[in-house]
């Protein structure tokens, strides 16, 4: 976890992610991603010189019309002293049962970011910080090459005017086996998807078409991210 924070700060150092008095609301999703952000996040704001706040904020899906177990999430905050709202939600009934999409993704995640969003600001949160990390940074390269014939990625920092929210990644320096190692060495409470859609997505085929073509280019992770940040595409 030493590493992780490490490579936390950094990015929050060099986008300038924080500033003095923020209140940063974070998704929390039960995956190693979001469970490592939030410690990493709870453990920097004991130290770090601008002084900011923390809200974990898990928007439940109910899948198959039953309430989501957070229980131990809502443990783990109070172990690290952050306040937690569990918002409870239609997502998985109206994206697999009212309108059976085919594609579920684009929808669900246009769905979740209002409702994250609207949470945030509800809760009187300047910012909102997700678990994106260093892979997804090149998987969403990959995605939008392939997928669209565009060059971009999301950024490290995102101000929305509409929402006046900034979101931020704090882990984008941080590849997702290092994400993966703090959360099994911090022995966070990771809780598999529960989605119908998991390991069918296109960012599934994404990652599966980097760890191909890494057999032939070694590093091509490494390689493209430092590409992203030479070439400042979206931020980088």
């Amino acid at each position: 976890m030493k590493q992780l924070l490490s490579l936390c700060r950094a990015a929050v150092d060099k986008y300038h992610m924080i500033e003095e008095g923020d209140k940063i609301a974070v998704g929390v999703s039960g995956g190693k991603d979001s469970l490592a952000l939030l410690y990493a996040l709870a453990r920097l704001k004991s130290f770090y010189p601008k002084h900011f706040d923390i809200l974990a904020v898990t928007l439940d899906y109910r899948f198959n019309d039953v309430d989501g177990d957070f229980s131990e999430i809502s443990a783990l905050c109070k172990q690290l002293g952050v306040d937690y709202v569990v918002r409870s939600t239609d997502l998985w009934k109206v994206i697999f049962v009212i309108r059976q999409e085919k594609n579920p993704c684009g929808l669900c995640a246009k769905m979740r970011r209002g409702i994250l969003h609207d949470t945030a600001k509800a809760y009187g949160c300047n910012k909102i910080a997700l678990g994106h990390h260093a892979d997804d940074a090149v998987e969403t390269f990959i995605m939008n090459l392939f997928g669209n014939g565009t060059i971009g990625c999301f950024s490290p920092v995102s101000y929305l005017s509409r929402k006046d929210l900034t979101l931020i990644r704090p882990l984008v320096f941080a590849t997702e086996k290092q994400v993966a190692d703090a959360a099994r060495h911090a022995k966070l409470p990771v809780q598999p998807s529960a989605c119908p859609a998991d390991k069918t997505t296109d960012r599934q085929k994404a990652k599966e078409v980097l760890a191909s073509l890494e057999a032939d280019y070694p590093a091509l992770r490494k390689k493209l991210l430092g590409a992203l940040e030479r070439g400042h595409v979206d931020g980088w």
